[in-house]
């Protein structure tokens, strides 16, 4: 479970310029800050920006991303409409939510 890395381009102090990453069939390209860019701040449990990942095992995705040196924002809980979900801050404030819910069904 998790992302592989289809192609990653290392910066002199070993910082990623630029990387590729997949899971199943989503492919995301992702890339160290390149200046000084300000994250806007938690108000509640969100930044009002970031990332939805539909994901079988959210606990796992929270684990790994907290061993990564994330920060929780929503521990792996059970949804009042039947899913299960989590988010976490990566180290550069980017806001990153995983879950069980399927955009666009029921469940």
């Amino acid at each position: 479970m998790g992302f592989n890395v289809i192609h990653r381009q290392d910066g002199p102090a070993g910082a990623v310029l630029h990387a590729e990453i997949r899971m199943g069939e989503a492919v995301l390209m992702v890339s160290t800050n390149d200046a000084s860019y300000q994250r806007p701040p938690l108000i509640g449990q969100s930044t009002g920006q970031g990332l939805y990942l539909l994901v079988e095992d959210v606990d796992a995705f929270h684990r790994k991303a907290l061993a990564a040196g994330g920060t929780s924002v929503i521990e792996p809980e059970d949804t009042p409409w039947g899913t299960r979900r989590s988010r976490v801050l990566d180290p550069q404030g980017q806001e990153w939510s995983a879950g069980t819910y399927q955009p666009g069904t029921n469940s």
